[in-house]
């Protein structure tokens, strides 16, 4: 397995991590065991960066992920995130970015995950109320208190980005980016660049998407998450069927799946980026794997460029009241 340094620390990670999100819920029936077992591969296959967040499941996947490491915390770099808000029925209330707030959250994501330490604690969701300053501030003194190594961002603006860094070093903004989400080549990967910080692609197959095994709303379950996503929906699903066909035969022409193309064209973009696909099978665990062999050159990313442009994919990434809570 390649290793990738991730930014403003000493730790070295794989150079792709595993979202383990969906074991736990939004795609569909949950296997625990399964699951289990997929981390376990995962590890043995070498990849010791694991993402989870105490939203996923309202903290089911956060134990999920304790039960999988415990006696192999020594092989797993770790990273949660805090900060988007759900009640007992499981609707989003928002963000929450208060200090105190974030004490408590990470005391419980401690608490279920069984560890000691978190070895890269995300704000999940910016806090427009909250100062940046004041919710990294706190997130800090976790730091300083041994509960926290490394400090991440996810869906952060620029500005919010370079504040909360002058605050205290972060380490990763975790951002959607795929070959139909290209939004932060505009102008978050460079501001991570400057500073130091490691960008973590989370979604980098479009949400299963850019693996070519979707080819109609009804090959998801009726309660995977995806259906009420704009891109999943009506005239947008067809028009982003066409960039998964274009995107197969190129796959097609290079003896790799569409997965591992989708997959090795984001580790191109950089030894400072770190994509976190999920799996919630061993098989597709595998296939991803096999990105490694795909070597793309730079007539084969060109061309890419051109199958994939940005704004490419039909429809919003989330539906309109969470996109209101990306690029905080």
């Amino acid at each position: 397995m390649q290793a990738r340094k991730l930014g403003n620390s000493q730790l070295s990670v794989s150079a792709m991590g595993l979202g383990c999100m969906g074991m736990s819920e939004f795609y569909g029936a949950r296997n625990d065991q399964e699951s289990i077992g997929v981390i376990h591969h995962a590890l043995d296959l070498g990849i010791n960066f694991l993402d989870t967040a105490d939203v996923y499941g309202r903290g089911r996947n956060e134990e999920l992920v304790g039960k999988a490491i415990e006696g192999r915390r020594n092989q797993v770099v770790l990273a949660t995130k805090f900060g988007n808000v759900r009640d007992e029925e499981g609707n989003f209330l928002g963000p929450n970015g208060r200090p105190e707030y974030v004490r408590k959250a990470c005391e419980e994501s401690l608490r279920r995950l069984q560890i000691d330490t978190i070895d890269l604690y995300y704000q999940h969701r910016v806090d427009r109320a909250v100062p940046i300053e004041e919710t990294v501030g706190a997130m800090s003194r976790l730091v300083e208190e041994g509960k926290v190594l490394h400090l991440g961002l996810s869906e952060a603006a620029p500005a919010t980005i370079r504040r909360a860094h002058n605050t205290h070093p972060v380490s990763a903004l975790q951002t959607e980016y795929s070959l139909w989400s290209r939004d932060p080549e505009d102008e978050i990967i460079s501001i991570c660049r400057e500073l130091g910080i490691t960008f973590v692609p989370y979604s980098p197959l479009g949400r299963g998407f850019l693996t070519g095994k979707i080819k109609k709303v009804e090959d998801l379950q009726p309660n995977d998450w995806r259906r009420k996503g704009p891109r999943f929906q009506g005239e947008n699903f067809q028009r982003n069927l066409d960039l998964v066909r274009r995107v197969e035969e190129m796959a097609g022409e290079k003896g790799c799946r569409p997965a591992q193309l989708a997959l090795a064209w984001v580790l191109a973009q950089g030894e400072d980026m770190i994509p976190i696909p999920g799996s919630s099978r061993k098989s597709h665990l595998e296939e991803n794997l096999g990105a490694f062999d795909v070597t793309l050159t730079s007539e084969d990313l060109a061309r890419i460029d051109e199958v994939a442009p940005r704004g490419v994919a039909a429809g919003e990434r989330y539906p309109e009241t969470a996109m209101r809570m990306v690029n905080g």
